[in-house]
Parts: structure tokens; sequence; C-alpha cells
């Protein structure tokens, strides 16, 4: 390689990497829970009329306030009064909602008023209202916990709230909490789920990133032993990431959950490039060819085989395009992209580099060579003298991960995928402890004939389901617009507890009729549509998993209908909750579309440029069993299989194949050059064996540093991979050599 080609090169990544700059600016983060939702499904579309005719069920903030010695105390509640009305004036804030606020009806000669559910001014009457929430099913888990010792603030938002938006929401919060001096404080919904949700997602992309780098570093010195070689090495894996960073900048909408996971991927997968090319320089420099041919000789003998790596990776990443989960999909359109972006930089940046330098900047001392012959030609005479032994361990080894491929459930929580050790999680669990939990599930109903929402017939038949859902534990908060006329029917019965039913005749129920329209609104949220022909009863769930929720759901359904009019309403389960826990289900079916589609195009695709159905079976057979130890790994391990957990699979067969391209692209090659079977079988695992030994390691200790990260599935991502790309490793100088002997013959 010239100068001047050289200088091109250069010249070309600058103008690149200051375009990547430029761009790596315009990176956008979000996290909304509508990204999960998976995309044309009939649920899907159901729940967006069932938002047209009402509203979200995910926009609201509830700001929880804990006081050990309980709550009915004067100054915390003038204090938690004061926040109330404060909370009106923040942005994107429609409307407030607490028990400072909220009044029972009471109907008085002179017409109709309201009581205070507290009366803040009225420390005598302290007891008394305590003793009356405590035992009201509308505000305990809703407004106050079931021991008086929380309040709740509820603060309905705009729809859909923004990163921008909830941001400022979060910051005005936070201010008044503040100024207030609350400090037991605890936060749930969209606009904190948002903030922090993304705020760890920086943070994790920063942090792998660095761990990466230094990982990088110090293994491409304790590889090559030598400066330049390292600093070269580190410098196209560098360039290779900023040219990725702003490729996201530049085309990508926004990134997710699993977008630390690119910098750990980029990096890892650009430095199994470079091993194996600068591996085979290496070792041109070392039999005394001058430098330009040394390079020449290392592209035309490991060039088509590192081409073929990059592309089966990305293919592998790339066949989660099947997948109906955006976060998912888009991942592996991305990392496809990264991949062969990590690919281009070495094989242009990386080659011209290396050939400014003299062989004794990059080449490694001779006995470490002497080191690796050693090994490398024991792991031949291995599989020579063993092929049965070895044979009968992989059977053993495919029957241990079936059995452990079969405990593997897809009962997905909420829990399990928040970021460990974080403020998010604490306020999470303590709102499924001490209060109504997160997971929503609507009902819509739908009236029939001349029926509309308001009828008592309608509401009688609502009333059963109210009632059903009540029996059920992890269903832990119940409304609808139902509660209005039992409150009404309270009030006519002195506030009695037990008086909070529906009116028992139709003509009871009529009086009420023209009261309701007097009444102020008990809930936030829309609970009849404008038109009057559809309703809803909303509920809020325990974080029992998603399999649970689904034959709770399934059962619901049939309790419904046997005992439900259906001339009257027909109901639809439906709700943020319902459709992302349908995740489970296409994570199944697209797991298997996915990773079948992948095998089957990169399996013809090796068939088709070695030119043999015998070197597509020695390559499929070592790269299935890795596959079969990460099923195996999450059954043992009792992992539920969820979105992000299901990209394992594409990684590991990805990444895993590229090692077996090498070995039999060499072998075919040695073959071609007339060397017998066992020759070029020696050969083979001689000359690609170590980079083949240091490329595991090293992604094995890459993939480790999502150890680091507080996101669970990225720390299963992490250790699953690792273990089972080293159980690759070990089928491929193992298993392939076994396989050869078996199905490729001497000519004689």
């Amino acid at each position: 390689m010239n100068n001047r080609f050289r200088v091109i090169v250069l010249i070309l990544f600058g103008v690149l990497s200051l375009l990547s700059i430029r761009a790596a600016f315009d990176i956008r983060f979000s996290f909304d829970f509508e990204q999960f939702f998976p995309i044309g499904d009939p649920d899907l579309d159901a729940f967006k009329e069932f938002v047209k005719e009402f509203e979200t069920d995910d926009n609201f903030l509830l700001i929880a306030i804990h006081r050990p010695q309980g709550v009915f105390e004067r100054d915390f509640l003038e204090k938690f009064q004061r926040l109330s009305l404060d909370c009106r004036d923040l942005p994107h804030v429609q409307q407030v909602q607490s028990l400072t606020k909220i009044g029972y009806p009471v109907k008085t000669p002179f017409g109709l008023t309201t009581v205070p559910a507290i009366h803040v001014d009225r420390p005598d009457l302290y007891a008394s209202d305590r003793a009356r929430l405590l035992q009201d099913e509308r505000f305990v888990r809703n407004l106050i916990s079931e021991d008086g010792k929380t309040l709740v603030l509820f603060l309905k938002t705009i729809e859909s709230i923004e990163l921008k938006q909830a941001r400022e929401l979060m910051a005005g919060v936070e201010t008044l909490v503040g100024k207030y001096k609350f400090s037991n404080v605890h936060y749930l919904g969209r606009p904190y789920f948002q903030q922090e949700m993304v705020r760890l997602q920086q943070r994790e992309i920063v942090v792998a990133t660095i761990v990466s780098a230094i990982l990088v570093s110090l293994v491409m010195y304790l590889v090559f032993r030598r400066f330049w070689g390292t600093v070269v090495a580190v410098i196209s894996l560098a360039l290779g990431l900023l040219l990725f960073v702003g490729f996201l900048g530049g085309f990508v909408r926004e990134l997710n959950t699993l977008s630390a996971l690119y910098p750990v991927l980029v990096l890892i997968i650009g430095t199994s490039d470079i091993v194996h090319i600068m591996s085979k320089y290496n070792d041109e420099l070392h039999k005394g060819q001058e430098r330009r041919t040394a390079m020449w000789n290392t592209i035309r003998d490991v060039g088509l085989a590192t081409f073929m790596t990059a592309l089966t990776t990305a293919i592998g990443f790339a066949s989660l395009v099947t997948n109906r989960v955006m976060p998912i999909k888009d991942f592996g359109i991305n990392a496809a992209v990264g991949v062969m972006i990590a690919y281009f930089t070495v094989i242009l940046f990386t080659t011209a580099m290396l050939t400014w330098f003299r062989a004794d900047q990059i080449a490694q001392p001779e006995k470490e060579h002497a080191f690796w012959a050693r090994l490398l030609q024991g792991i031949v005479d291995f599989t020579r003298q063993r092929p049965r032994a070895i044979v009968l361990s992989t059977l053993v080894l495919v029957l241990f991960s079936m059995f452990g491929i079969s405990r593997i459930t897809t009962n997905y929580d909420i829990i399990s995928n928040l970021p460990k050790n974080s403020k998010i999680t604490s306020d999470f669990l303590f709102f499924e402890k001490h209060l109504a939990g997160f997971r929503p599930m609507e009902l819509a109903i739908y009236t029939q004939g001349d029926y509309r929402a308001n009828d008592f017939e309608v509401l009688q038949e609502m009333e059963k389901i109210e009632q059903q859902l009540h029996r059920v534990d992890f269903i832990q908060a119940i409304f609808s617009s139902t509660a209005l006329y039992k409150s009404i029917n309270q009030m006519y019965h002195n506030n009695r507890p037990d008086a909070y039913r529906l009116p028992e005749t139709k003509a009871e129920f009529e009086a009420y009729q023209r009261l309701a329209k007097r009444m102020p609104q008990l809930s936030a949220q829309v609970m009849v549509s404008k038109d009057e022909l559809k309703a809803r009863i909303t509920s809020r769930l325990g974080d029992i998993g998603a399999d649970r929720i689904k034959e709770y759901g399934q059962q619901l359904d049939r309790w419904i209908a046997q005992n439900i009019n259906p001339k009257i309403i027909k109901v639809k389960r439906t709700g943020t909750g319902l459709i992302m826990d349908k995740n489970a289900d296409y994570v199944r079916s697209n797991l298997l579309l996915g990773l079948g589609s992948s095998i089957g195009l990169i399996s013809l695709i090796i068939a088709l440029v070695l030119r043999s159905f015998r070197m597509m079976i020695i390559f499929l057979v070592p790269n299935l069993v890795p596959l079969l130890v990460a099923g195996a790994l999450l059954g043992y391990w009792g992992v539920e299989l969820d979105a992000g957990i299901s990209i394992v699979f594409s990684v590991v067969f990805g990444i895993a194949v590229d090692d077996t391209i090498h070995f039999l692209s060499k072998f075919k090659l040695e073959r071609n050059r007339g060397q017998s079977v066992e020759d070029a079988l020696r050969i083979t695992l001689l000359e690609t064996g170590k980079a083949l030994i240091l490329t595991t390691v090293f992604l094995f200790f890459g993939f480790l540093v999502l150890l680091f990260s507080q996101h669970p599935t990225s720390v299963v991502i992490g250790l699953l991979t690792s273990i089972t790309l080293f159980a690759g490793m070990v089928t491929e100088l193992m298993l392939a050599p076994v396989l050869v002997r078996w199905l490729i013959r001497d000519k004689n």
C-alpha cells in the first residue's frame, strides 16, 4: 500500500469523523412504554380506539408522601394541602386530586353540599376522618395507604407527555417538594419513568463505553505487546465507534433502553476483526515478508473470511427485523449497521495504518509462537485420538440443554426489568407494597341496543363485574362510573360505609340521576364516552407477571361470557398493561422466526461460498450447540424470556459463526493447495487457532462489561453471551475437527 492510498484513507476518515461529531449532538433518547407495543396487533388497534373515546391510562403522576407517625397531623396536612394547590400551576398538569380537596356529598334541607374528606383545620375531627377514609374503597390504596401513613397526590398530565415536558414537570414537582421540606417522597407515573429511565440509559452508555475502551486497550496490549500495534488497533476501534455514533445521530429517530449495548457490540466485534487481521499480518512479518507483501497476503488469506464474519454477524442482528416489538427491531437494524461500519473501518483504516510501521513495532516475540504451537498441536492430537469422547460429551451437553430449555418461562414482570439499586425501583416497590400498583387493566364496556352507559341496567351489569374483580387479591384498585351513584346512595344514608352501593330499585336510581349531573366528579379520568355508548372499568394490578395476568384475563373473559347479559353490554379487556403483556407471545414466535431465518440464510451463504453441502453441516452443528446452551441457562437460572433477553440468541449466533467461518475458509484454502485432510486441519488450527482463542477470550470478558449495568436485562445479556460464546469456542475447537474427519475424505 502506497502513501497516496494512506493519505486518501486519512482524508476520508477525517471528513467522516467531523460529520459524525456533528451528528452525535442530534442523538435523542426516549423511554415510552408504547415503544414495546407489538406492531400490527388487533388488540393494539382496539386500545387506540379506546384512547380516542376516553384517554390514555398512563397520563398521570402520583406523588406519595410517607409519614411514619401517620398523616393526620395538622402541620403535615396543611403543607400537603398547599402542595396540592401549588401543583395546579405546574406545566403540563391538567388536574390535581387529593384527599385535602375532596369532599363527601351531603343533602340538606337547603340543597346539596359537601363536607371535607379531611378537615385540615379541625384536629378534633381527625380520628373520625381517618376511620371513615380507611373504610372507603374509593380512596384506600389510591389516595391514602391502608395504614394511614401515606397520602397520595394525583396529577393528571397531558396525554403522551414527551421527555422535555416530563423533565419540566418533574423539575417543578421536586422544587415544590423541597419548598415544603417533605423528605419521604415517592413517585410513580409516565413523566417520572421517562425522566429517570433516560437518565439511567445515558449513564449506561457512558459507563459501557469507558469500561469497554479500557478493556480493549488492555487486551490489545496483552495480545500484541507493542505500543504502536496497540495504538493502531485502539484508534481504529474508536474511529469505528465514532462513525457509528454519527450514524445514530444522523439516521436514527431515538435511542431506547437497549442502546447501552451498542458501544459494547461495536468495540468488541470490531476487535475480533482486528485480532484476526493483525495476527495474520504478524505471522507474515514473522516469516520475513516485507510489510506490503505481508499485508497483501493477509488480505488474500483472511480478507474474505473477515468480510463473511462481518456479513453473517450483521445478518444475525438483522434477523431481529422480523420482531413485532419496535425497540428490538430497531436494535437489530442498528447493530447490523454498526457491525458493517466497524468492518469497513478495520479493513480500510487499520490495514492502511499498519503498513506505516516497521515489523519490530508490530510483530510479537518469537517465544510466544512456540507456546501457541504446542497448545494448538495438543488440540489437534486430542481431537484425532478422542473423537467418540468428544461426540458423546456433546450429546450429553445437548440433552442437558434440552432439559433446561423446557424450563424457560415468559412470565414478564416490571420489577425484574427496572434498574437495581435505583430510586425508581424503590419507588415502584413502595407503591406495590403500600398503594395500588402501576400495571393498569381496562375493561371497555360497549352498550347494546338502546341502552346507554348511565342506564340502571348497564350499571348493574358493570357492578357485577366490579364485584368479581374485588374477589381477586392482586387487583388493588377499581373505579368506574358506578362510584358516582354509589356515593349518592351513601349520601342518602348518612354517609354510612355499608351504604356505598348502587340503589336497589330503578325508581331510586332515576331520582339519583338528577343529582348526578350536579355532583362533582370523583375521578380525574373520563369514565363515560361523550355519546354515552361506551364506558370503562379501570383497575390497577400488582406486578405478578404477564403469564399470570394473561391466565386471569382468560378466566375473567369466561366469567363475563357466563354471567353478563350480552343484550345489555359487551366487554373487552384493553389497556397498556394488556398490550405490553402480549409481548410474551410475540417473543416466542418472533424468536423462532428470526433465529430460524438467520440460521437458514447464513447456512445458505456458507454453502454457496464454500461450494459444499458437507461444509455447511460442519459449519452448522458446532454453532447450534451454543444456542442450546443459551436457552438452557435461561431455564436453569429461572430468567424470564422477555423481549430484551430474546436478542441474546441472535447475538450469540451472529458472533459464534465468525470463528467457524475463519476455520472453514482456511481449511478450504489449504485443501485447494493440495494438502491432505489431516495436514489441512493441522495447518488450519495452528494458524487460525490463536486468533480464534484470543477473540473468544476477549469476547468473553468484553460482554462481561455489561455486569456493570444497573439494568437487569443488560446484565443477563452480558453474562449469557459470555458463557455461550465460550461454549461455542470449545465446540469449534473440539467438534469441528471431528466432523471434518468424518465428512471430508482424501481422494485416493
